[in-house]
This record gives structure tokens, C-alpha cells and sequence, in this order.
């Protein structure tokens, strides 16, 4: 180095050293783009304004010193919330859901179109739901649209007025006002979706299949996995690979449960069609074979399968044909998931987990010799990737100083009780799981159940 060079950098260092930050956050284990390494990181307006290695002495009005047995993430992003409010606030809300989000390390969810009443189908539902969020959002929240018969009309209002997509089902939805597509509904909005370059995301289970499957009525879980088969998916999910081909459509599978599917889709993303596929944390973490019978609380569509089945999702994850990791966070009251009676057949399917995820998958991660680092890109990264947030997820200098504390090493046991969820209900009650989320903070601000501080996000043109 020049002694220009050295001056210049000498002036920077002492600039920066000189320069007073809202937050100072210092630990021995900060996770950047770079991997975990000792670091300081200076906050402004809600912005990182500076990375600097550990001992630069940045200065800050609060200063947060990250223990040892801490490591500092970026903030976790969940694209697949179904937060419920307005309409079945019961099931879930706002409140209870960002709650819940911030005290599992998630700083950014984007909330499904359905389960709310109204839907999010048109401009007037979007501006419905985001007054509802505005009140309460403890984390920053954002908003996928619906795509249903008859709306073609509304997807690029929606699009311009900033969702982050459109979803759609291939089968009934479990709600009758968010009805489902036919295929071919499904390419002619895809081919709209196309025109101004969004996203369809799609829940891929094939109606017919389904239809002339095994009933699931009664308390045996091998019949309900019986009548949800892994051909339904399979099917379903090679259909959306074929329309987004001849569309050219970003298209994006939900909640992949069938292994299966993978090589289809591995060859799709390799003749260059524009797809991109999650996972979630009970297909990563439970097992069919372990599932009781009359256990309704682990009813999810599709549904849990089988320890090998499990193992190469997680080989589909590490051979990046699935791209992310997010919750499915789908609640419902106690009495819907019918567990008095314990019959599947009428039973709500879906899994409340937005405060567990984390845990869930660093738990299973550790077993099976993978780092923290790879659990983040999957469960940060790739989804803020795949909804177009680019100031999310990573922490480097201009990027929003959302984080998470996080405590690898610590464990707990699960205690329905002590979430936030809404329904005091989850197939993960009583296990022992590694991981704690000891802070979240939005914008450099601490999430104190207190206040809100969450920020309502529209797509990014």
C-alpha cells in the first residue's frame, strides 16, 4: 500500500470511528455475505450505513454488544403467511402473526390472499387488508394477490399497486370465496402475469386425482396420506412446469411434499423455464410414521410423508432444485382442527409454525452436519430474493437493518402456551429444539411487543 493509500485509508477509519450511529451493534459472530466472523455494524435513519471488522470503535447513541453464545443474522423473510385478518381474525391476526414472526427471528412475512374476507382479488380487498395490517404490524409486511376465475381484469391494478405476486390453486382451496383454476385458466393469467413480469405461485395438487384418491374420513393418518397422494403433486407441478414453458411466466411451487417432483424439476430449471420451488418446515422435521392416529394437529395440505421421502427434500435443498424454506404458517381455531374428535377427514389442514420455523430447521440442520449459514440463505435469502426485496436479508452496508439474535446453541422445549400464535395448538408441542431467538429489531429498532414498528412493503418496480 501507497502512503497515500495509507493516509486515505487512515482518514476513512478515523472518519467512520468519528461518526455517531443511532445503533452500534458488536459481536465475535456476525453473519454477513462473507460468512461469520467478528464484526461491527453501525445503523442510521434505519439503514446499515457501515460493516467494520470488530474493534473499529464505531460510536452509537445504543450500543448492543452480541454475547458470545449469540450470533447476529439478518432478519428472516416468510413469503408464505396466511395471516387470516380481516374476516377470520379468530384463526389469526396481524398482531398475534407479527408477534409471533419477530419472536422467531422473522422481520418480513408476505401474507397469502386467502382466508381473509375479503380475499386480496382486487384493489379494494388489497387496500382492505393493508388498513387491518397498518394497526398492527410488528414486522414489515407485504402482500401477495390472488388469481381466481373472473379477475384477469384486476391482476395488473394489483401489480401496479404493489403485490409481490399472484397465487393460485389447482384444486378446491379449503374456502369457497377464494375458488380454484383450471389449468388452462391458469396459462391465460400466467401469460397475463408474464406481460408485465410477476410472479404466478401455485398450489400444485391436481383436483382429479384427488377426487378418485381414498377418502380421508376417520382418525387413521395413513388414510388421509392416502387420499392426498404424491402422484396429485407430481401431476399438478409437471402442468405448471409445461404452461410456464410456453408462457415464459416466473412461476414459483408452494409447499413441495413429494419428492418425487424433483427431477422434473431439476430438468426444468436446466432447460432455462423460469421456476422456482419451497419446502417448509414440517415436511423437513416430521415424519408420517410418527404422526398418531387421531393427531390432527399435523393435518397439512399436502400432506406429511415418509422419513425417506424427507431425507431427499433435504438433498433436493442442498442440490439448490428447491430454493427456500418458509412456514406455510397456516392457523385455524382449535374446534376446526376437530381435535376432540380426531377425524382428518374434517379436520382444518394446515400448521401454525411462523415462530418455530428457525429452530425447526437449524435443529434438523445441525444433525444433519449443515451450518447456519446455508439455513439463513434458505430461509432469508432465497425468499427476499424471490419476492424482489433487495434491501433484505443480508447484512452489508445500504441494506435495511432488520436482524435477529440468535443463540445456535441454546435449546427449549415447545410450549403451545408461550406463543404467540393466536390457537394454542402444534404438532411440535413438548420437542426439544436448538436454537433461540433472544432479539429482533426492525429498522434498528427492538421488537418489544409493545410497539409496532413494522413498515407495510409494496413490490419494488
Amino acid at each position: 500500500m501507497s502512503i497515500n493509500e495509507t493516509v486515505e485509508k487512515n482518514r476513512a477509519e478515523s472518519s467512520t470511528a468519528a461518526t455517531e450511529f443511532d445503533v452500534v451493534l458488536r459481536g465475535s459472530r456476525v453473519l454477513t455475505a462473507q460468512g461469520i466472523a467478528p464484526h461491527e455494524v453501525g445503523v442510521k435513519d434505519g439503514k446499515i450505513a457501515v460493516v467494520a471488522e470488530l474493534g473499529a470503535s464505531l460510536s452509537g447513541a445504543r450500543v448492543i454488544e452480541v454475547a458470545d453464545d449469540e450470533v447476529l443474522l439478518p432478519g428472516l423473510v416468510d413469503t408464505h403467511v396466511h395471516v387470516n385478518e380481516p374476516g377470520r381474525t379468530e384463526w389469526e391476526g396481524f398482531e398475534s402473526a407479527t408477534k409471533a414472526a419477530a419472536a422467531g427471528g422473522v422481520t418480513t412475512i408476505v401474507d397469502m390472499p386467502l382466508n381473509s374476507i375479503p380475499p386480496t382479488v382486487n384493489l379494494e380487498a388489497l387496500n382492505i387488508k393493508r388498513e387491518a395490517a397498518s394497526k398492527n404490524a410488528y414486522v414489515n409486511v407485504g402482500f401477495w394477490g390472488g388469481a381466481v376465475p373472473g379477475n384477469k381484469q384486476d391482476l395488473r391494478e394489483l401489480h401496479e399497486a404493489g403485490v409481490f405476486g399472484f397465487k393460485c390453486f389447482l384444486l378446491h382451496s379449503g374456502v369457497d370465496e377464494f375458488p380454484s383454476l383450471s389449468v388452462d385458466e391458469m396459462e391465460e393469467d400466467m401469460a397475463e402475469l408474464a406481460s408485465f413480469n410477476s410472479l404466478m405461485v401455485v398450489h400444485a395438487e391436481d383436483a382429479e386425482i384427488i377426487d378418485n384418491a381414498e377418502q380421508a374420513a376417520g382418525s387413521e393418518y395413513s388414510r388421509f396420506l392416502n387420499s392426498r397422494p404424491r402422484a396429485a403433486e407430481n401431476t399438478a407441478i409437471e402442468q405448471v412446469i409445461d404452461r410456464a414453458r410456453k408462457t415464459g411466466v416466473r412461476a414459483h411451487v408452494l409447499h413441495l411434499s413429494s419428492s418425487d417432483a424433483l427431477e422434473m424439476i431439476r430438468e426444468a430449471k436446466a432447460e432455462g423455464i423460469k421456476l422456482t420451488v419451497e419446502t417448509c418446515p414440517h415436511y423437513l422435521t416430521l415424519l408420517a410414521e410418527e404422526i398418531p392416529d387421531g393427531a390432527t394437529a399435523f393435518k397439512c395440505c399436502p400432506p406429511i410423508r415418509e422419513d425417506a421421502n424427507r431425507d431427499l427434500l433435504w438433498q433436493g435443498l442442498q442440490e439448490g432444485i428447491i430454493d427456500c424454506i418458509v412456514s406455510d404458517h397456516s392457523p385455524s381455531t382449535i374446534d376446526l382442527k376437530d381435535v376432540e374428535n380426531g377425524d382428518f377427514g374434517v379436520a382444518w389442514g394446515g400448521v401454525a409454525s411462523l415462530q418455530l420455523g428457525l429452530p425447526l430447521i437449524w435443529s434438523e440442520a445441525k444433525k444433519r452436519g449443515l451450518n447456519l449459514e446455508q439455513v439463513v440463505t434458505w430461509m432469508s435469502v432465497n425468499p427476499s430474493k424471490l419476492a424482489g426485496l433487495s434491501t433484505k436479508a443480508v447484512i452489508e452496508e445500504g441494506r435495511d437493518a432488520d436482524f435477529a439474535v440468535f443463540a445456535p446453541e441454546e435449546t427449549f422445549a415447545v410450549d403451545v402456551t408461550n406463543l404467540h400464535h393466536k390457537n394454542p395448538i402444534s404438532p411440535y408441542q413438548g420437542k426439544e429444539l436448538h436454537g433461540v431467538v433472544r432479539r429482533s429489531m426492525i429498522a434498528g429498532n427492538d421488537v418489544d411487543f409493545q410497539t409496532p414498528h413494522g413498515q407495510l412493503l409494496r413490490k419494488e418496480s
